[in-house]
């Protein structure tokens, strides 16, 4: 969560109101109507309990309006048998059941009216580098990027066998360091890499991931294989279908380890196991909620995995634990299967040791689904051989100025003008883009109203004020007025990247720079973040907020940790990002390092 969100839940105060109401509608009218009468609000029999003048008093602090003591006296006189009724979805007597597969009537569509999103054609090239030789050591293969694992297993030189035994093999030995594993699945996995040696010595080689090792965020469902959100309430829970994801990388031939870590319901890196830690530094969470696809990718005990973000859930992670992120434009990989959060928020992508690596599996997973009525059509065009000179990069020249941006940050914005890019200025209006974070807050309550409502959110590990189970309380009390002001604030907000993308071709900004974390991720954006270099952090680092009781770690001589950039491309033209980050990642020269112990 960002500092400001930290600061709005610190400092928000509730009041419970006692709306639990038992309410029962009239199905006619108390009186006798003469023929062709329509039907008037405020005329159904009183529901719910007794409400006066000092409740809407009190409940106008929450929302942020005052109204005067006759419109209050008014308000309390009739709420019974105007609003109160409205609760009988829920409160009864005919309460409705909402099943998980029930979306909102509402869609999100990140293109605008008029406007055309996405390359014309689909195309996929990879990179015309040499594929080195195998190396002896296990360590050295399992570090080693897609790219390379995929040329030595089509190749036959490395089998897919050997190769989920290695990262197996490390899974043991490193797991109790990093809680990263949530549900380890060796016996379909090497019956899974057993089956892809057969193919590929058959001559039926698949692709690119046939044969590869990976591990997925425990909120994408396995049949037969518990998928527990990380949160208590879930932990025995076991699908009966794969999620559309999963479907996808078993048709293309990958091996699946392992159901890894997340922050519980996808926040943070908090759950039912304990903390997930960053492989660079042991002493402070992989950050989340993706944080076992982070730790376990940078530590090489996958060659990648599927991550998800909301609200920077891949980004962060990915930055923290030096890995390369792709969150796919909204809408291009479908999330059926998946854990819902926030229907027009969540995105599923891949986390990697490298951007090749990144593009190879969006290839494999993107396209719609009928599971997801989000999911679309789109064309993915990325071409790792064509030149990036002449693109124009745009950029935020106060925010590379100050934190959190670093001078590597600055110093990746001087190799995109040794690339040949053009760097751009960019600006966008002084708005108040955390607000929209009440769709977010909404949403996700609404997704988990069951377990709030009776009480088992209690049960999640994390109970602070920046969790989730004092978020969906408090979220009861939002306005609903005000959530559909805020999603059209989102609409508002889509036509200035809309004018943004207008100048530019992408953007280069700070991995962890809060409006554009909370701008991109409501209007859809895809976005790809990459190891930049390293920098020194005195003190651990943490997704929560402070906690004066429990102070974080400090290091003296300070530690040395991976360092990320993001860039932001336009609606569906993740193969732009793509070819920039590949270039830039040649440049750097930092992406084969390693965290120390691993």
């Amino acid at each position: 969560m960002s500092d400001s969100r930290r600061q709005f839940l610190s400092s928000a105060a509730i009041a419970l109101l006692g709306m639990s109401t038992t309410c029962q509608k009239a199905s006619q009218p108390t009186a006798e109507l003469p023929p062709g009468a329509p039907p008037a609000f405020g005329t159904t029999p009183a529901a719910g309990p007794a409400v006066s003048s000092d409740t809407f008093s009190e409940a106008e602090k929450l929302v942020q309006v005052q109204m005067s003591p006759p419109e209050r006296e008014v308000a309390a006189k009739s709420w019974r048998t105007t609003m109160a009724a409205l609760y009988e979805r829920r409160a009864g007597p005919r309460k409705i059941k909402l099943e998980a597969e029930a979306a909102p009537a509402t869609r999100w569509d990140p293109v605008l009216p008029g406007e055309k999103a996405g390359p014309e054609r689909d195309r996929f090239i990879r990179a015309k580098s040499e594929t080195p030789p195998l190396p002896a050591g296990d360590a050295d293969i399992a570090f080693s990027p897609v790219a390379h694992l995929s040329r030595w297993i089509e190749t036959r030189k490395l089998t897919s066998e050997r190769l989920a035994g290695i990262y197996l093999e490390r899974i043991g030995r490193f797991d109790p360091k990093l809680r990263c594993v949530i549900t380890l699945m060796r016996d379909q996995a090497l019956a899974q890499a057993r089956k892809a040696d057969r193919e590929i010595a058959a001559g039926q080689y698949r692709g690119p991931l046939h044969g590869i090792p990976w591990g997925a965020k425990d909120l994408v469902d396995t049949a037969g294989v518990r998928t527990t959100y990380g949160a208590e309430p879930f932990r025995d829970r076991v699908p009966s279908a794969d999620a559309a994801v999963v479907k996808r990388l078993n048709d293309a031939g990958a091996v699946l380890l392992a159901k890894l870590s997340l922050g519980a319901l996808a926040l943070n890196d908090i759950w039912f196991g304990g903390q997930t830690m960053n492989p660079w530094l042991l002493e402070e969470g992989a950050s989340g909620s993706s944080a076992g696809p982070g730790a376990a990718t940078a530590a090489g005990l996958v060659a990648f995995a599927i991550g998800s973000e909301t609200g920077g859930s891949i980004v962060s992670p990915s930055m923290r634990c030096g890995l390369t992120g792709l969150r796919p434009t909204y809408g291009r990989v479908p999330r059926t299967g998946a854990m819902t959060l926030c229907w027009s928020l969540d995105k599923l992508g891949p986390m990697t040791r490298g951007v090749e690596d990144a593009m190879l599996v969006l290839r494999a997973i993107s396209g719609p689904d009928p599971g997801d009525l989000e999911s679309v059509p789109s064309k993915l065009d990325f071409d790792a051989t064509a030149p990036v000179q002449g693109l124009r990069v745009g950029y935020f020249p106060g925010w590379m100025k100050e934190s959190p941006a670093t001078a590597v940050d600055r110093g990746a914005l001087e190799t995109v003008r040794k690339l040949g890019m053009v760097p751009v200025e960019v600006a966008i209006p002084d708005w108040p883009y955390d607000s929209l974070d009440l769709i977010l807050f909404a949403e996700a309550a609404a997704s988990f109203e069951e377990i709030t409502l009776s009480g088992a959110v209690g049960q999640l590990k994390a109970q602070v004020p920046d969790a989730w189970p004092n978020i969906f309380r408090q979220a009861r009390f939002l306005s609903a007025v005000d959530f559909v002001q805020a999603d059209r604030f989102r609409r508002k907000v889509a036509q200035e990247m809309a004018r943004v993308f207008s100048q530019v071709d992408l953007l280069l900004v700070p991995s962890l720079r809060d409006e554009m974390l909370t701008i991109s991720n409501f209007t859809g954006h895809p976005s790809l973040t990459l190891r930049a270099g390293f920098v020194e952090v005195s003190e651990a680092r943490s997704d929560w907020a402070p906690d004066p009781k429990n102070p974080l770690p400090r290091f003296s001589p300070p530690r040395r940790v991976p360092h990320g950039v993001t860039l932001i491309g336009r609606l569906f033209d993740e193969g732009t990002i793509g070819r920039v980050g590949l270039a830039l990642e040649g440049s750097f020269g930092v992406a084969t390092e390693r965290p120390a112990g691993f």
